[in-house]
């Protein structure tokens, strides 16, 4: 009988040893492999394998969800040669419009804004060392947030436009809005940085939405402050929920993709949660992972 998901293997190389290793878990947790593809991309090669129940039994969501829970794990337990094997909810594969939401640093870009800014106070070591122990979920994120941001105080408004000009996307992060766009699909970024840098990229790539903190600024300097609420990891996943509602998307078909601790909660409310070159504590519960530098990864995975 037909399964409801998608096995994607993927690396900078596929050996046939690793995917004979796949198709092997793949047996052992009842599927089987209804048709297989490879695909080239800018940078990596994909196996599609499309899935066959052996179960024709019911189960409840319960009993689905840790079924797949174990095969996840057990395809985490033999990869190698850079090889990854997401399960995909056809769900999403098969959605006509997909909801795809993103972290900003070290996911959509490459580096981490605070870092930047607090170089040109002479922190850039100090806020560094906070940012891992945040990532790793070591700290609560908005007392970490509060504690980074003060030691930007005194900072004239101009380092953000120095800061926003060094910025780069990671690797394949345009293709991935540009493509998701052009086939009728809506992406936002929601980052526990700062507006005054993702405002001008949201505009460049053409994102739906997009939200991030706003540094507090007086007589033309940083005050070491935020104003509002800070976007932390609640704020992430009340985020998904409301654009992708408002965008008349359903829940089954969304894909949220970040790096640390605290795009935790954002990943649970997504039918797929995509961990990007992640912490440990992150790629251990997330139902996908990318560990290459590529974004385009993740159009493969939403089969965009």
């Amino acid at each position: 009988m037909p399964s409801t998901f998608t096995a994607v293997s993927y690396g900078q190389t596929l050996s046939p040893t690793a995917l004979e290793k796949v198709r092997s878990v793949l047996i052992e947790h009842g599927y089987t492999v209804a048709s297989e593809r490879t695909e080239n991309h800018p940078g990596f090669v994909a196996a599609v394998l499309e899935l066959g129940s052996l179960d024709p039994s019911g189960a409840t969501d319960a009993q689905a969800a840790a079924r797949i829970a174990r095969l996840r794990a057990a395809l985490a337990d033999v990869a190698q040669d850079g090889v990854s094997t997401a399960v995909v909810p056809d769900s999403l594969r098969e959605a006509p419009r997909k909801f795809i939401i993103m972290d900003v640093d070290s996911t959509l870009i490459q580096q981490e804004v605070i870092e930047l800014l607090a170089a040109h106070a002479g922190k850039e070591a100090e806020v560094a060392e906070v940012t891992e122990a945040a990532m790793r979920g070591e700290l609560d994120f908005a007392q970490s947030l509060h504690h980074r941001v003060a030691t930007l105080a005194g900072l004239p408004e101009s380092v953000l436009a120095d800061v926003g000009a060094k910025i780069k996307l990671s690797v394949g992060a345009e293709r991935l809005v540009a493509d998701a766009k052009a086939a009728g699909h809506v992406v936002c970024a929601v980052s526990g940085g700062f507006s005054q840098i993702l405002a001008p990229l949201a505009q460049r790539l053409g994102l739906d939405h997009a939200m991030a903190n706003d540094l507090e600024i007086v007589d033309g300097h940083l005050t070491g402050k935020v104003s509002g609420a800070v976007v932390d990891r609640a704020a992430k996943a009340v985020q998904l929920r409301s654009w992708s509602v408002e965008a008349g998307i359903g829940p089954d078909a969304t894909m949220a993709i970040g790096d640390g601790a605290n795009d935790l909660d954002m990943m649970a409310a997504a039918t797929l949660g995509v961990a990007f070159n992640a912490k440990p504590a992150v790629r251990a519960v997330a139902d996908a992972q990318i560990n290459i530098p590529n974004l385009d990864v993740a159009l493969v995975l939403a089969n965009i």
